[in-house]
């Protein structure tokens, strides 16, 4: 997984660090989503908070993660698929949050629905996030 990793930063242009390498490996090894504050606790590492922001805001601006709103207004991060770039995220799923476990989850195959804004509107991000309890809870 390592030289994968490598090769993921590399392709992006990012220099391969510590940090930036121990966070992406734990986001390929991860079933759902994950919160800033969860690096720390899954990884077993001390990275200092600015180095966590930093590292998760440079993988979602160069497409490698993307962004997933919660109801508390915090923000969870999930692997972007192949199709995203610098600047250019192609992740139209829907996301389900369950109510029970609190894991996030890319639900790939159930797109996100066209929005049909009024003239002048351009959207930049359509975001659906279902809530309730997933199949392991239930």
């Amino acid at each position: 997984m390592k030289n994968e990793v490598a090769e993921i930063l590399k392709r992006n242009q990012l220099s391969v660090t510590e940090s930036r390498r121990k966070i992406l490996e734990l986001f390929r090894a991860s079933n759902g989503a994950l919160a800033h504050a969860d690096i720390e606790t899954k990884t077993g590492e001390h990275f200092d908070r600015v180095t966590v922001y930093r590292t998760l805001q440079t993988f979602v601006d160069k497409g490698i993660i993307h962004t997933i709103p919660t109801a508390d207004n915090s923000v969870r991060y999930a692997l972007c698929k192949d199709a995203c770039s610098e600047g250019h995220h192609h992740d139209n799923h829907v996301h389900f949050i369950c109510d029970d476990c609190g894991t996030t989850y890319c639900l790939e195959n159930i797109i996100t629905p066209e929005v049909r804004l009024p003239q002048g509107f351009k959207q930049s991000q359509t975001d659906v996030v279902v809530s309730g309890v997933c199949d392991k809870c239930s």
